[in-house]
């Protein structure tokens, strides 16, 4: 918004200074900075706010979280927080006028308001602490008051979720594929490509379309609904790897961070000919708008580590988490670095990985009447937050840890430590995957 304002300005009337707010770097500072004091002036009304409301942390696993006892009554659904001190800074420093920039708010927006539904339904466990004393009487003499309270305490059905996130990720590969807007210069024109930038590999690029040269002049429409299978695919893998991520204080939304300046500087590489051209990767003009919203982004972000670091005095929840994932997914897949998203989101990668490792071991294991496990806890942080209590529990029920693939991940860690050594783990990883620029 104010971009156009000072472009008219400029070019009406000469105002000096208005040129600046042309340049990516000035609007993209701006957006941080906006963001950053959005996120901190926000975050204190809707922290109070949802303590005013009781929507709150009403019980924790001490099992699993040793250090919970500060933890209960703290407020959820802080992503309302992350999503709104990034889209008002975009709305003002980025060009709506561009495909990208459009389809990152949409995607934000979408992926939110799926999570705050799930976070909305969750809280609605306690409907029977707001039933007027008649009803309740009338609920325990049928029985029925468990009823009241275990009411949507998963909160959105999975496939739900799930759906959604296909939706998106459908939707952003129609769109890459579709609008003129979404195209990629190369040989000196704009075209629209199937490609995808190839770690480690000299000829750097991985065409999609090559994988269906048998079906000769479909080829190349091949090629296209390939791409938006996999665009589906690493949204909704992506998002699901941030909502597993987001179970300690400060851990998910600082890896996101980290994550987002990894692919911020990947897309101002790819909008600029100078550097796309060093560094032999596809330009694709317009993505410069990546930056701003990144920026505000990454503000947005580290403005809610300052409620969310340990204790916490909010958390994300799904409405952050999801949105955070997906959002990651689509920016890898406007600028063709999906194939880097292995690298950069290990962490998430890992937790997901993780889960799907302990869940088909344990199925094997009920089928032969065994308890297996492939590690002491999952997602793979909580393997090390392991308390003696746990293990001993595990025991008991007829689980051999001894037997246990990897049980030597584990430990009483204070989740502080946990949080600090993953956001070390994300900050090596994504430096690594700016150098496979230069691996070839």
């Amino acid at each position: 918004m104010l971009y156009y304002i000072f472009r008219y300005l400029n070019d009406a009337f000469d105002v000096p200074g208005a040129g600046m707010w042309g340049y990516i770097s000035t609007r993209s500072i701006a957006a941080l900075i906006l963001s950053l004091i959005i996120s901190t002036w926000f975050g204190n009304w809707f922290i109070n706010y949802m303590k005013r409301n009781k929507r709150v942390e009403v019980q924790r696993d001490a099992a699993t979280d040793p250090f919970n006892t500060n933890k209960v009554g703290v407020p959820t659904m802080g992503g309302v927080i992350i999503i709104v001190a990034t889209i008002i800074p975009s709305l003002l420093f980025g060009r709506l006028r561009n495909i990208y920039m459009l389809m990152m708010l949409f995607s934000l927006t979408w992926l939110g308001l799926l999570g705050f539904l799930d976070d909305y339904l969750k809280a609605r466990t306690k409907i029977y602490d707001r039933l007027p004393s008649c009803l309740k009487r009338i609920s325990e003499f049928y029985g029925t008051s468990e009823t009241y309270r275990q009411k949507n305490k998963n909160g959105l059905r999975p496939l739900f979720k799930l759906l959604g996130q296909f939706m998106l990720g459908l939707g952003v590969g129609l769109v890459l594929w579709l609008s003129p807007d979404a195209v990629v210069h190369e040989g000196g024109e704009l075209i629209k490509s199937t490609l995808t930038t190839l770690p480690f590999v000299k000829d750097h690029n991985l065409d999609y379309a090559g994988f269906f040269g048998f079906l000769g002049s479909w080829q190349q429409a091949a090629g296209w609904a390939f791409f938006v299978l996999v665009a589906t695919f690493i949204v909704m893998a992506v998002s699901n790897g941030s909502n597993l991520n987001d179970g300690l204080d400060g851990m998910c939304a600082g890896n996101s961070a980290l994550m987002l300046l990894a692919f911020g500087a990947l897309a101002y590489f790819s909008s600029h000919a100078v550097w796309a051209h060093y560094f032999n990767i596809m330009f694709i003009p317009g993505s410069q708008e990546l930056v701003v919203f990144i920026s505000a982004f990454v503000g947005a972000l580290v403005g809610f580590l300052w409620f969310n670091t340990y204790p916490a005095q909010i958390f994300m929840g799904d409405t952050g988490s999801l949105a955070i994932g997906g959002t990651i997914g689509v920016i890898a897949m406007i600028i063709h670095k999906e194939l880097l998203i292995p690298i950069i989101c290990f962490v998430f990668l890992a937790e997901s990985i993780s889960v799907m490792l302990q869940t088909s071991y344990a199925k094997r294991g009920n089928k032969k009447g065994l308890k297996l496990r492939m590690f002491m806890r999952t997602p793979i942080h909580d393997s090390f937050r392991i308390t003696p209590n746990l293990a001993e529990s595990m025991t008991q029920q007829g689980i051999n840890i001894s037997k246990i693939p990897f049980n030597w991940i584990r430990g009483c860690m204070h989740e502080n430590r946990i949080t600090v050594r993953f956001w070390i783990v994300t900050l090596l990883m994504a430096s690594f995957a700016i150098m496979t620029l230069k691996i070839r």
